[in-house]
């Protein structure tokens, strides 16, 4: 009897050895090495890439309001407000975009530099501040009194100049040119330019009382002496007319 109670603990203390430690019993596992620098870096690796995504959305994003050609305008003509509308351009510091808020300054100084065709994106290299005079053409500045000049007078018309003194016009070479009127009447219909252009218009200064109107004008040679005598004494009056092909 003894031996069999011995051989039966004997075999319990087997099976509680092969069973392992009882799960109170296990042993203590060593703690994890922290790394503080790999968590920092790791940190900074996910901020920067969330940093450079949002500035490519932004970029991406970034519009500019420029001028777009709706109709093509010839090389030297002035570009009509019907020819351009607005268009949201990727904004692009090595284009020379005119915007769109500078279409006033467009419209009123400059030129089409070469041909502009529909559906182009005006650039200021497209335009130039000046128009080739002619060899027989001189540029003379006119300054208008109201009712000198018809409402809507715009630069690039083609007008007639008429000297509306009350003697006789003065001839191109500093002579009184003769009157189809009878004496003591005004003169009314002497023509001093059938036809000249239109340069430039600056705007009157009313503050100071002057509401003269300057007027910048292109006009053969064979007009000047009579056209700038008539001005100085401010006897010349401006008609829009045709132009040559209408």
């Amino acid at each position: 009897m003894g031996l069999r109670t011995q051989d039966r603990v004997s075999t319990a203390a087997r099976k509680t050895v092969a069973a392992g430690p009882a799960a109170g019993d296990r042993l203590p596992t060593p703690p994890r090495e922290r790394r503080p620098a790999l968590a920092a870096l790791a940190a900074l690796l996910v901020l920067a890439g969330a940093l450079g995504a949002t500035v490519l959305v932004m970029r991406a994003g970034d519009r500019v309001e420029a001028i777009q050609i709706t109709e093509r305008v010839p090389a030297g003509s002035r570009i009509p407000e019907s020819a351009i509308s607005s268009v949201l351009v990727a904004e692009d510091s090595s284009v020379n975009y005119v915007l769109w808020s500078q279409r006033e300054q467009v419209l009123g100084e400059l030129r089409a530099g070469a041909d502009l065709v529909a559906g182009s994106v005006l650039v200021g290299e497209m335009l130039s501040g000046e128009e080739a005079l002619a060899a027989d053409e001189v540029v003379v500045g006119v300054s208008l009194q109201p009712g000198q000049y018809p409402s809507g007078l715009e630069a690039g018309d083609t007008v007639a100049a008429y000297w509306v003194g009350d003697d006789a016009p003065p001839g191109s070479d500093g002579s009184e040119a003769e009157a189809s009127t009878e004496p003591g009447a005004p003169v009314t219909d002497a023509v001093i330019a059938e036809r000249a252009t239109v340069a430039t218009i600056h705007s009157s200064d009313e503050s100071t009382g002057n509401s003269a109107l300057p007027v910048t004008l292109r006009v053969h040679t064979d007009h000047v002496a009579a056209l700038t005598r008539a001005a100085a004494q401010g006897e010349v009056s401006l008609v829009i007319v045709g132009s040559s092909g209408e």
